[in-house]
């Protein structure tokens, strides 16, 4: 029948698609084996946030109100209108916030115009008309790489969430794009399509890591040679920390190493690396391998106390990927951006480079500047992301740039923090539960993201038993039988940590999309299945 074909499929492809293709059949068999069941399905597989920060979409959608009036204000015809307009425009707004003082989100509205022109000094006129006609949609992104005020203030948020300014003397330029996947993808094409980076280079992945950067690498265009640098560290009883020994960190003192790839916090371990290994990677970096090109994606940094992007502590290196996904609760509005640095590596390679690869370039960029071996590669992003050709069609949505200004904006002026500690109690709430349903103790970790959990059957085993039942169960099962057994009987999908290469029996519980009760239920159900299995070791010693 459907329900045994789709069991053993799962069984023989395991391990050998992407984690998440395999959570779609899981999913498909959970409701096919529960298909007279009362479970409902718990889906901790994939890390979309079950919260949104509504107060910033309220204002955003009020402003869009203000912005319909200024278009009907200068033509008005049925269900036509015109362009808004930027003179007089301060005015207009201020008499629309007195007529609507008890519109949603008017309070932080006030506020984000405020900011803009008491913090930032922006002519009024201008700030609003730009968030005006950006959220009208009716003109081309210009600049195409961001809009000049939304820039400023999404840089502002970077620098406080991120801590991308300390102590840096010069700025970062942005460039806006459809989340932090669309970041990624652009600066893989830039690098190689610059000659940065050539098929078949040496680079390195700090891993686990998130399922796609392990497999772009290995894509037919790009073929690199992939060195993998393990967070294998464990503390004295055996645990993992999700933190990376220096013995691994080591390995980039090779300078044919052209290019780390990092997600910090990690995923799935979801930790922030320590400053112990910052510090090792700046000794690497200064000594032995100055050319080294770091690309961290730090989506998960607001959950952690006090994050440091590497963009903070080598910033001459590192290009930064952030998305407003998961914190705000928009994986769907796909928001996110690329920052680089003003002084960077990147474009002293391209500098660096032979007259062969630098008439490659030339002949590529030549359409956009008499002089393109000047382009910045911040800029060679933005063209190469419109296959160059399109560059004057480059750019993110404008409503989605005055989106991700509203929660840049947001967060900046939430003093109190009041929005980050309700997200962070959220997450780390959900780890305690699930820790407890599992019967186990949770190690403090100042470095905890706590947005994933990432469990590892055999080190439960070894601690709740002993070594003889790990063996037991790695030589008896393998790990896709506890991910079949959560979705058959309990309709609960989880993903492998293989997939993402964590240890092989280790799983990843996404803590961000289900309800609190829901993890209580994971934890005593994983728990359950786990002592069956004893149960059955213990009847086969007999």
């Amino acid at each position: 029948d459907n329900y045994n074909l789709q069991r053993k499929e799962i069984e023989e492809i395991y391990g050998k698609v992407s984690p998440f293709e395999l959570k779609d059949r899981l999913i498909s068999l959970a409701a096919e084996s529960n298909k007279n069941s009362t479970h409902s399905l718990l889906d901790a597989g994939r890390g979309n946030p079950n919260w949104i920060a509504a107060t910033p979409r309220e204002a955003f959608f009020t402003f869009g109100n203000f912005a319909c009036q200024e278009s009907r204000r200068v033509w008005n015809d049925n269900d036509l209108a015109g362009m808004p307009q930027k003179e007089g425009i301060t005015a207009r707004f201020v008499a629309f916030v007195k007529k609507n003082q008890d519109a949603q989100g008017i309070d932080l509205l006030k506020k984000i115009i405020n900011y803009g022109i008491t913090v930032k000094d922006f002519n009024p006129d201008e700030w609003i008309y730009e968030l005006v006609d950006g959220i009208i949609g009716d003109n081309y992104p210009v600049p195409d790489r961001m809009l000049k005020l939304v820039e400023k203030v999404v840089h502002d948020y970077l620098i406080q969430e991120l801590c991308y300014n300390e102590p840096l003397e010069r700025k970062f330029k942005l460039f806006a794009v459809e989340g932090a996947t669309a970041g990624m993808c652009y600066i893989f094409d830039s690098l190689i399509a610059n000659n940065i980076l050539s098929k078949g280079d040496k680079v390195a992945l700090m891993s686990p890591i998130f399922t796609p950067y392990l497999e772009i690498p290995h894509l037919p265009r790009y073929n690199f040679e992939v060195v993998e640098i393990l967070a294998k560290e464990v503390t004295e009883d055996g645990s993992y920390t999700g933190q990376y020994p220096s013995c691994e960190i080591e390995k980039l003192y090779d300078p044919t190493i052209k290019a780390l790839f990092i997600v910090n916090p990690s995923n799935p371990p979801s930790v922030a690396m320590k400053p112990e290994t910052v510090g090792q990677l700046q000794e690497i970096v200064n000594t032995y391998n100055p050319n080294l090109m770091i690309i961290s994606d730090d989506v998960y940094g607001t959950f952690v106390d006090d994050f440091h992007s590497l963009m903070a502590d080598l910033p001459y290196n590192t290009i930064g990927v952030y998305s407003f996904s998961k914190y705000f609760g928009v994986t769907g509005w796909r928001l996110g951006t690329i920052a680089l640095y003003e002084d960077n590596v990147f474009d002293k390679l391209l500098r660096e480079q032979d007259e062969n690869k630098k008439e490659r370039a030339r002949k590529r960029y030549s359409a956009l500047s008499t002089n393109p071996d000047e382009i910045a590669f911040i800029d060679r992003i933005v063209a190469d992301s419109r296959q160059v050709a399109l560059n004057h069609t480059a750019g993110l949505s404008t409503p989605q740039q005055i989106q991700m200004a509203f929660f840049s904006l947001f967060a900046l002026v939430d003093k109190e923090n009041r929005y980050k500690k309700l997200t962070k109690e959220i997450c780390h709430r959900r780890k305690r539960l699930l820790f407890e349903g599992l019967g186990l103790d949770l190690r403090e970790d100042p470095f905890d993201a706590a947005y994933y959990a990432q469990f590892d059957l055999l080190e439960w085993a070894k601690q709740n038993y002993n070594d003889e039942f790990a063996k037991y169960l790695e030589a008896s099962y393998k790990p896709v039988d506890v991910l079949l057994r959560l979705a058959e009987e309990s309709s609960i999908v989880l993903l492998s940590g293989s997939g993402f290469h964590a240890p092989e029996w280790s799983i990843r519980i996404s803590l961000a999309n289900l309800n609190d009760e829901s993890y209580s239920k994971i934890g005593k159900v994983l728990h359950q299945i786990l002592e069956d299995y004893a149960a059955l070791w213990n009847e086969s010693k007999i």
